[in-house]
């Protein structure tokens, strides 16, 4: 397995669903990203581990990768949301759940 299957696969591990009022204290804080569902979290994730800054700016300009807005914070806490998470110091990114 190459170094860069290693990191994918121990982003993967450390992704987990979290109820939004867990993390409303680093929404506080302006360390919530939200990834869109078009999409692949850990692969979003591991982007950022590696400072990928390119496929980063591309996905901020294609606003597919954004911080958290208020209306979406507001949103997740009003419904109870569950998102699923994952931590890529500084950050934590997002990702809404997808309704089967």
């Amino acid at each position: 397995m190459n170094e860069s299957n290693k990191e994918k696969e121990k982003v993967n591990l450390e992704t987990a669903q979290i109820v939004w009022t867990d993390l409303q204290r680093f929404f506080a804080k302006g360390e919530i990203v939200w990834v869109s569902n078009e999409l692949d979290l850990v692969e979003v994730s591991y982007k950022f581990s590696i400072n990928d800054k390119t496929s980063v700016q591309n996905w901020l300009e294609a606003k597919k990768v954004a911080l958290v807005s208020d209306t979406q914070a507001l949103h997740w806490f009003d419904t109870n949301a569950e998102l699923w998470a994952v931590v890529v110091k500084p950050w934590i990114l997002v990702q809404e759940e997808i309704s089967a």
